[in-house]
């Protein structure tokens, strides 16, 4: 991910504190506010790019001060972050940080998680929170690590999956449920995983 060309979305969930997912926001040079997230997002100064969503949340101030930058989507049948994503993937950004996704109400913290094995289809995504990074993948794939850093393997399909220099090693087996393959470790400055099914993967920072 290149953090300089990457969109940031910034999500309706609670709003980092953390310094790494603050350094996202400060850094983009591109950033997305789903429309529930920026009256929070202008009123602590910042300044979005592009406000997406049904625009029901969004106060009347700032619907007509930023009008020139609202995209209302009215679609019911998705939520305000996948109407984000689907914004930045149609504008060509296909390097995307999503910051505020988990926080606040435990459903929507959930929903967000699971949604980006759907948003790994179309873009380069990952979220980043105050307590790590979920990258979702759907093939065999290195990460860069640290020893002792704590990992987390969530398998969004029933299917098989292989890991490498994990402190408790997956071989071929099928996690039927996220708590299965959570709270492991890396052994070294890498790790990987060979999934034949969507997972998503949770590394927790230093």
């Amino acid at each position: 991910m290149n953090r300089n060309k990457a969109a940031v979305i910034i999500a309706n969930g609670q709003f980092p504190k953390h310094p790494i997912p603050l350094s996202y926001i400060r850094e983009a040079e591109y950033i997305v506010c789903c429309d529930g997230a920026a009256d929070g997002f202008i009123t602590g100064g910042g300044i979005p790019n592009a406000i997406v969503g049904d625009c029901d949340s969004i106060s009347q101030e700032n619907r007509v001060r930023f009008s020139g930058i609202l995209h209302p989507d009215p679609d019911q049948e998705i939520n305000d972050l996948t109407k984000s994503v689907r914004f930045c993937v149609e504008n060509g950004r296909k390097e995307i940080v999503i910051v505020g996704g988990t926080g606040k109400r435990e459903d929507h913290t959930l929903g967000n998680i699971s949604l980006l094995a759907e948003y790994e289809k179309m873009a380069k995504v990952v979220m980043v929170t105050d307590w790590g990074v979920f990258t979702p993948i759907r093939s065999a794939a290195e990460f860069k690590s640290y020893r002792g850093e704590q990992v987390s393997i969530f398998a969004i399909d029933p299917k098989a999956l292989t890991t490498h220099n994990l402190k408790y090693p997956i071989d071929g087996r099928i996690l039927t449920n996220w708590w299965q393959g959570s709270l492991n470790e890396s052994l070294g400055d890498s790790f990987s995983i060979d999934p034949k099914g969507r997972v998503i993967v949770f590394q927790v920072f230093r």
